[in-house]
């Protein structure tokens, strides 16, 4: 019995040190005592405890004993590991290298810091920015109609341009003192969601110089000079700006990049000077066919070392700055992405510039790749999620609205179960969306976060795909046919728009946010891997023990807290959030344990298995969303309705890690891995399924009712455009509703019995009021809101000859035919 219950103890004993994640001294201290403790019970004779204690003090000693360790252990191994170590590429370098780490970091190390998501501060507005929001933006929205933007002009009218540069949207970015407006990311971000919520095209105009664009390059990496010649052009908007990158042999691959620029003397405003002949072809480059001044990326040849360094003659990638009408180069003909913001090509040959046209000068020759990253990862941030919460928004204020007036078999839409389920998702996915937008955002104020910058672009605009379709799917034949009164098929056009630029997302999710979250956000793995190149051993032995210790906790906890349901994992609150803070911190462990693992028997095989990796990397970006959702609704005002949407999005979130895991485990190659890890993560069985039917309706029904969480899920959406607006149409009808809906519900109800006689809708409510079934007042309200319910649910028509494109003839004729539409309805 004594036996039994010291082997008892021992084993919780070394779990719970595993649990705790004990350091090796203390492991070597407990393996002591329990060796004393055997002795002193009678358990070991002294033989078998001369023998056990002699293998004990040599492996105590072989493994604190540094030098001694270095020297028997680790030598080998870290010869082992430079060996397998996998190449990389200067770019894959620099783009690891680039920006930092933030939250994600903490969700990828198994144990994450909470207080650092429960303190961390979203950025406030201040008061010139939400004025500019106020006043400003909604200006702009008014100068311009979407319909006429997409469809007749295939572009922005000249009063929306020239207030775009008067008011200095284009230079968000830019600081104060070089007269820009020197706005956050989090403001930024909130323009842009607003612009789009009008117009794709013009969001699209005003965020890529704010995102990806000569203005961030220099306001990092300019010179003086640079700043001086190019800034006050980009703030007053006399200059406008694109940047060349992409072209038709390279997209996300930039070491494939053709694009060549070779160091030489050449003319310049009539003097020999040193510089640079360009020859390049670019391609998808937003605002070039109206651009000013081109930033331009290319490979940087120096074959006589006219630069200084004799020894270097390649020297990789490098940006520059060049007038739109130099010499040589040629703006060419405009592309049309589905959208008509303005997109097309730029080429040139033998372009002569002189070397101080480098952004940064000389000194910045070869680094433009990670310029480009550190500016990119930042703007992925900002830029595309701002469209794929303007997408969220829109959609939630007007399905909501929609699905109330439109009526089938007697009954508004929005009340059917098959419809729910669409709504219910819109309602969901707008929540996430908003709290990402704010979160990430407010995180670029902070620093530069690469990941979570990749995992906001890539699932947010994805969401925005599904969100609009859904949004298409509710308001069907209103959605497709096109014309002024549509406010979804614009932003269903433009999606793929989002989903492909900036990384496409293919890549962004099954090369980036593993690719690189696994390297950077790990504790050990890339200072292991520094240390490797930096054949320096004593930092690689420290690493590597660490990483040991590291692991063997991260599987505890993982299988310890799959084993209790999270019960012992940690949450820094209490009530409706705590159960998923602690499934968080579960699949957290579970993540770091599955990554070492996996990193462990894969090695270098793991960057080419993508639909491994890819997984993986949805769980680490459904934790960050899921840890986006819960700090939303703990900053917000924690309504009833505020809770229904949470949950719905937390649910959906950690059905999506389950199946994330289910997949990576089912799928990975090596067969007693897949058990191992199968018994870490799912000890009990996967137990997390989809958002449920009820918590779905409860979503799908407020989303049809006025709230509060409605008014915080589209406060950026632009309702101000007047009756003729598609938005504000809808708008003007919900407002009309809250007064009148009771009224033409009874009415409404009298109908459908048969109880009114008359053909038409004036003729009922005629004999209503006469009969005393309705009074005027009510009658009157019925009428309006009849009205303005049938205005919402109609949808444009054209003559050939305006489909055709002959539009000033045939204007008149739309305006009429809407007129005669309102006089029958």
């Amino acid at each position: 019995m004594t036996a039994l219950v010291t082997t008892l103890v021992a084993v919780l004993a070394a779990w719970a040190l595993a649990f705790a994640g004990a350091p090796l001294l203390v492991w070597t201290a407990a393996i002591g005592v329990l060796l004393l403790a055997l002795k002193g019970l009678g358990l070991i004779g002294t033989t078998a405890f001369a023998i056990a204690g002699t293998v004990f003090v040599a492996l105590a000693l072989l493994l604190n004993l540094r030098p001694l360790r270095r020297a028997v252990l680790t030598a080998p191994i870290f010869g082992v590991f430079k060996k397998v170590l996998p190449e990389m590429s200067s770019t894959e370098r620099e783009a690891l290298e680039a920006g930092d780490t933030w939250w994600e970091a903490e969700m990828f190390r198994g144990r994450p810091d909470w207080n650092k998501l429960i303190d961390f501060k979203y950025t406030a507005l201040t008061p010139e920015e939400q004025s500019f929001l106020d006043n400003e933006c909604e200006e702009l929205c008014k100068l311009c109609d979407d319909w006429k933007i997409e469809f007749e002009q295939k572009d922005l009218p000249p009063e929306a341009w020239a207030y775009i540069r008067e008011k200095k949207f284009l230079a968000m970015l830019i600081k104060k003192e070089y007269g820009g407006l020197g706005f956050s990311a989090n403001a930024q971000s909130a323009v842009v969601t607003k612009l789009a919520t009008k117009s794709i095209t013009m969001a699209v105009t005003v965020m890529v110089p704010n995102s990806l664009g000569p203005g961030e390059l220099l306001m990092h990496y300019g010179t003086d000079q640079q700043k001086k010649q190019w800034l006050p052009g980009l703030v007053d908007g006399s200059e406008l700006p694109c940047f060349g990158l992409t072209g038709p042999e390279v997209g996300s691959d930039a070491t494939a990049m053709p694009d060549l620029g070779v160091v030489g003397y050449g003319e310049h405003e009539g003097k020999k000077v040193l510089g640079i002949t360009l020859n390049f072809s670019k391609r998808y480059i937003t605002l070039a066919p109206v651009a000013t001044v081109v930033g331009l990326a290319f490979k940087l040849r120096d074959p006589d070392g006219l630069l200084g360094d004799k020894s270097k003659s390649e020297y990789g990638i490098t940006c520059a700055l060049v007038p739109a009408k130099h010499p040589g180069v040629q703006i060419g003909r405009r592309h049309y992405p589905g959208a008509a913001f303005m997109n097309g090509t730029i080429h040139g040959k033998d372009v002569f510039i002189p070397v101080d046209w480098i952004i940064g000068g000389p000194a910045m020759a070869g680094k433009g790749w990670r310029m480009l990253v550190e500016c990119l990862s930042a703007g992925r941030g900002i830029s595309l999620p701002a469209l794929g919460t303007a997408a969220g928004q829109t959609a939630y204020r007007m399905t909501g609205a929609y699905g109330r007036f439109r009526r089938q078999f007697k009954v508004s839409i929005g009340k059917f179960e098959g419809v729910q389920e669409a709504t219910g998702r819109i309602g969901g996915y707008a929540y996430t969306l908003e709290a990402m937008r704010v979160m990430t955002a407010s995180a670029v104020d902070h620093c530069a976060p690469s990941v979570v910058t990749a995992i906001a672009k890539y699932h947010m605009t994805e969401l925005m795909r599904k969100i609009v379709t859904d949004g298409m799917d509710v308001m069907a034949g209103k959605a497709i046919q096109q014309g002024p009164r549509n406010f979804m098929a614009t932003a269903y056009k433009a999606t793929p728009v989002a989903i492909t630029v900036e990384g496409a997302n293919i890549l962004t999710r099954n090369l980036m946010i593993f690719g690189q979250g696994a390297i950077r956000c790990h504790e050990y793995v890339f200072p292991e891997m520094e240390a490797a190149r930096e054949n320096d051993l004593p930092a690689f032995d420290k690493l590597l023990f660490g990483h040991i210790g590291f692991s063997v906790n991260r599987a505890v906890r993982a299988f310890t807290l799959g084993l209790t349901g999270a019960r012992l994992a940690r949450s820094p609150v209490d009530g409706e959030m705590a159960p998923y803070f602690r499934d968080m911190e579960r699949f957290s462990a579970a993540l770091a344990f599955c990554s070492d693992l996996t990193m462990g028997v894969l090695g270098g095989k793991l960057k080419f298995l993508e639909r491994l990796s890819a997984r993986l990397g949805d769980v680490l970006s459904q934790l960050y969303i899921a840890s986006c959702v819960a700090k939303y609704y703990l900053e917000g005002p924690k309504t009833e309705a505020e809770l229904a949407h949470a949950r719905w999005a937390l649910d959906h979130c950690l059905y999506e890690i389950a199946n994330a895991f289910d997949g990576f485990i089912r799928n990975f190659p090596v067969a007693w891995a897949r058990g191992v890890m199968r018994l870490v993560v799912f000890p009990l069985g996967n137990r997390f399924k989809p958002v449920s039917d009820r918590v779905n309706a409860r979503v799908a029904d407020l989303i049809l009712e006025p709230n509060d969480v409605r008014e915080r899920l589209s406060w950026l959406v632009f309702v101000n455009g007047g009756e003729h607006d598609p938005v504000g149409r809808m708008e003007h009808a919900w407002k009309v509703s809250q007064d009148c809906e009771e009224a033409y519900l009874k009415f409404f109800k009298l109908a459908n019995k048969g109880e009114l006689a008359g053909d038409t809708v004036a003729d009922r409510l005629r004999d209503a009021v006469t009969r005393g079934l309705m009074t005027r007042e009510e009658a009157d309200q019925a009428d309006t809101y009849d009205k303005v319910r049938y205005e919402v649910i109609s949808t444009d028509d054209f003559s050939k000859e305006y489909i055709a494109g002959n539009y000033d003839a045939e204007r008149a004729e739309v305006i009429e035919m809407a007129a005669v539409r309102a006089r029958v309805a």
